[in-house]
């Protein structure tokens, strides 16, 4: 499907680039006019994965995060999130509810909250080289 317009985006795993990331591609998302739900859903699936790659992609530091966002034909919104951290071992394991590398203060939400947001989810990712989180919405026609 054709790209009608891309933005790309890199900061540091910083827990303060949260907000900037969920910032910017709400405002990104703003060109196909959403409704405040489908902006508030999005917001939430990026914050979703920027915070996974914060807290489970460089255990034993910082990284870059890497976010691009596509306005498709159709009214199609895409978002990937990726990093080049330790990887996912197992992607069915770590997708499973309540399942966390994270420790006793973590939920294991992170994918499930992503998928109920988006329309689809799309994960990849190679131990020792990063894992990338792809996320496809259809906006609603605001006629």
């Amino acid at each position: 499907m054709k790209a009608l317009n891309e933005m790309k985006l890199s900061f540091k795993s910083k827990s303060i680039n949260e907000g900037f990331a969920r910032g910017a591609v709400a405002s990104f998302l703003m060109q196909l006019d959403p409704t405040v739900a489908e902006l508030a859903d999005i917001k939430t699936a990026v914050s979703e994965a920027v915070t996974n790659c914060i807290v489970h992609a460089y255990p034993d530091g910082e990284g870059m995060i890497y976010i691009t966002a596509k306005v498709l034909e159709g009214r199609i919104f895409t978002v990937s999130v990726r990093d080049r951290g330790c990887g996912i071992p197992d992607i069915k394991q770590a997708m499973e509810p309540m399942f966390t590398t994270g420790g006793e203060e973590r939920a294991g939400l992170g994918f499930a909250v992503m998928q109920s947001f988006t329309d689809k989810l799309r994960v990849s990712s190679r131990p020792g080289r990063g894992t990338t989180v792809t996320m496809t919405k259809q906006l609603s026609h605001n006629d």
